[in-house]
């Protein structure tokens, strides 16, 4: 999922070009106060062309709920239909679900099926929402995933940094993220990578993107369109994962029994449920590529 600074045209019109699963317009942080309707006004005119629309759409970022600018974010957007709202700064996952009502205002006025616009928290950018991502399993429907922050956590902590001399997560950030993905699990949606600010670094980009591959995040989000690519490598399946699995799988219907032998190792059912869904992702990205 591509950030675009939605007040900037020469952005937007490379973005279209991006071979990114979604587009996120910016309407917050990378946009200034100044140019916010400037912004609104560009990303209005983005949605309403439809022109090469990437697999999952085109998402907005709004300003957090608790934010005046929020409600003039959507008067701006929703009449024209993105295909979610990515929310900044949730408290708790009450904020989602006050942002759902209004969604379903929004909906109804403008005569979108209800339930359409999905939602996407970016869940760990305040130290309070930190103890209730668990009732983000309750949310519903609307929920399309859940992803972390690290930099709005550091600003509001104080920290002068949030990662060590080696560029891994100091302790406090590796829990957002490890609580982001085990909520992502307790609610049964995607679990999505936090951003990788150092878009020149593209084998420490590739680090970061390789351990949230083999943690269980099924993507990434991205603020360059030179991410692009390398990130979709690195989550879509090798051909070793394809062919393991699928010898996982073949090992398992050949038996009536709970536990297989594999290469030398003892099988069960977990392994079972893991290749089936490194072979349903693999089946869903070539259809995709059609």
């Amino acid at each position: 999922m591509l950030f675009v600074p939605a007040d900037s045209e020469r952005k937007l019109a490379r973005a279209v070009n991006a071979d990114a699963d979604a587009l996120i317009l910016d309407l917050e942080d990378s946009v200034t106060a100044a140019r916010k309707p400037v912004a609104r006004g560009l990303a209005a005119e983005f949605l309403r062309e439809r022109h090469a629309r990437p697999r999952s759409g085109v998402w907005i970022r709004i300003t957090a709920v608790t934010d005046p600018e929020c409600e003039r974010d959507l008067e701006a957007v929703m009449p024209h239909g993105p295909a979610g709202i990515v929310l900044p700064k949730p408290r708790s996952a009450g904020d989602g679900r006050r942002l759902a009502a209004r969604l379903t205002e929004w909906e109804r006025r403008v005569g979108l099926a209800a339930g359409a616009t999905r939602i996407l928290p970016i869940a760990t950018e305040t130290p309070a929402a930190l103890f209730g991502l668990g009732d983000y399993a309750t949310f519903g429907p609307r929920l399309a995933a859940l992803t972390w922050g690290a930099e709005d956590l550091r600003v509001a902590l104080g920290a002068a940094t949030n990662v060590d001399e080696r560029g891994e997560w100091l302790p406090t950030y590796a829990l957002a993220r490890s609580l982001c993905l085990l909520a992502a699990a307790a609610a049964r949606v995607p679990a999505i990578d936090t951003v990788f600010t150092d878009f020149g670094d593209m084998d420490g980009l590739l680090r970061q993107a390789a351990a949230a591959q083999r943690d269980g995040f099924v993507g990434k989000l991205a603020i360059h369109p030179a991410q692009v690519e390398p990130l979709n490598r690195a989550f879509t399946p090798s051909r070793e994962a394809i062919d393991h699995a699928q010898r996982v799988v073949a090992a398992f219907a050949a038996t009536d029994g709970g536990v297989v032998a594999l290469d030398g190792r003892m099988l069960d059912r977990p392994h079972l449920e893991h290749a089936r869904r490194v072979l349903a992702l693999a089946q869903r990205l070539q259809e995709g590529a059609r």
